[in-house]
């Protein structure tokens, strides 16, 4: 199995920058795309962002395009979502997520059912 612990979440202000943080242990070479889902109380778990394997290649929503950067270093076992900018709107907690699918696009992983592997998240909460 691959367990993923997300970490960097906290209280930051409008228009303000933080950096989250995925660790990935275990069978880490199952791993390939891996993405960033949000969930603010009262909605349903969405899409944020994902990369594949190699980190050439990014998807973005169109919420947080443009604002945010998601990164891996997959010589730490580590994927990073870098979010500038910050709005409240951002306040949720973030999750990361993998597919052990070497053939699963970037572009489809929009759908949270499609993931093999979650954390149990890190709440980012944006003041205003």
């Amino acid at each position: 199995q691959v367990q993923l612990v997300e970490s960097g979440g906290g209280l930051v202000q409008t228009g303000g920058s933080l950096r989250l943080s995925c660790a990935a242990s275990g069978r880490t070479f199952t791993i390939y795309a891996m993405a960033w889902f949000r969930q603010a109380p009262g909605k349903e778990r969405a899409f944020v962002s994902a990369i594949n394997w190699s980190g050439t290649r990014t998807y973005y929503s169109d919420s947080v395009k443009g604002r945010f950067t998601i990164s891996r270093d997959n010589a730490k076992n580590t994927l990073y979502l870098q979010m500038d900018s910050l709005k409240p709107e951002d306040t949720a907690v973030y999750y990361c997520a993998s597919v052990r699918s070497p053939s699963k696009s970037i572009e489809t992983m929009s759908d949270s059912g499609d993931m093999d592997y979650w954390g149990k998240g890190t709440l980012v909460t944006v003041s205003s």
